[in-house]
């Protein structure tokens, strides 16, 4: 890390950030839809596994023509820390949402992932973080709409499966535990580097677990939609919506960035309702509603608090040994 810093400018919202940001809303709010809509005719761990492989081989092909074959090279340390990561976050995280989603509606998948930033701050505190008392009110809050949701009685089709509830706050706890971890643990320098090999790492053991648990593959029984859908999350969901955040954790206010988290839901439950034909009950809406409501507070809340005191910004150092920036960690969504 440099020797020294200086303080941060605010950064204001550009055309262009704008831009990316919708890019962001409404492509990871539309890949709870397309997971659902690719799982009908491929298993869901092998679905991930071919999601993330294809991603991680075009964005590494992309860095090493860009950038050559040296941006790969990262320290063993620094390679274990991103295998780590991405297993929590796209094997335990992603993997975990598409298993879910056989038994649960999209939209309501949606709802009980908007949670993950809840679980951030139980990790916080549980290593001394003392966070104020509108960011525990908060949590509180989330949680208690996470509960009335897993408590709703089904509505005739899967979206009240108790299993499906209980596989998708596993998936909100490991993609947060991944996230928090992120930040800690040293990763490579470059975070398009990082994602390579995260997204390597969760998409083999997608495809391990996939074949442990039974799954196989047989590609003539994929109908087109299916395999419409997983080109949708290879192109548009892990590599434009994931560039686009990328770019705009170094361009954009992180307090209107983290506004996705709170977004993402209601654009999957819109599509779900409008494509797939989800029955979306006012119980569901209103249990929703507190899990946003109990977000926003979080992200408000922490986004004045970061804020208080001005951020010293480390000096760029080439070094790929040198620390990451903790707001250099870009977590891809569902």
């Amino acid at each position: 890390m440099a020797s020294h810093a200086h303080v941060a400018t605010p950064r204001a919202m550009t055309p262009l950030a704008w831009a990316a940001l919708v890019v962001v809303y409404i492509v990871w709010g539309s890949t709870y839809l397309a997971i659902g809509i690719g799982i009908e005719t491929i298993p869901p761990m092998l679905s991930g596994s071919m999601r993330f492989l294809l991603a991680a081989l075009l964005l590494a092909s992309f860095l090493a023509i860009r950038h050559g074959p040296g941006v790969l090279r990262v320290s063993p340390r620094r390679l274990g820390s991103a295998v780590l990561v991405g297993v929590l976050l796209l094997t335990g995280g992603n993997g975990m949402v598409a298993v879910a989603e056989q038994h649960i509606s999209t939209g309501l998948a949606a709802l009980l992932v908007a949670s993950m930033p809840l679980w951030l701050v139980i990790f916080g505190t549980g290593v001394g973080d003392r966070p104020p008392r509108a960011t525990l009110v908060g949590v509180i809050t989330g949680f208690a709409g996470v509960a009335l949701l897993s408590v709703l009685p089904g509505d005739g089709g899967a979206s009240g499966s108790v299993l499906g509830v209980a596989v998708i706050l596993f998936a909100t706890f490991s993609w947060a535990l991944g996230s928090f971890l992120a930040g800690r643990l040293p990763m490579p320098a470059n975070s398009f580097t990082t994602s390579v090999y995260e997204m390597a790492a969760g998409g083999l053991a997608l495809l391990a677990v996939g074949f442990g648990r039974g799954e196989t593959l047989d590609v003539g029984q994929i109908s087109g939609r299916s395999w419409f859908a997983l080109a949708y999350l290879v192109v548009f969901g892990s590599l434009l919506a994931f560039t686009s955040y990328a770019w705009l954790l170094g361009n954009a206010p992180m307090s209107i960035v983290g506004t996705y988290a709170y977004v993402n839901p209601v654009v999957a439950v819109l599509l779900g309702a409008l494509i797939l034909n989800e029955k979306v009950t006012w119980e569901t809406l209103l249990g929703g509603l507190i899990i946003v409501f109990g977000v926003g507070i979080v992200v408000t809340t922490e986004s004045r608090r970061r804020h208080a005191v001005p951020e010293p910004v480390p000096e760029p150092v080439p070094k790929e040994d040198d620390a990451r920036p903790a707001e250099d960690v870009a977590l891809e969504s569902p």
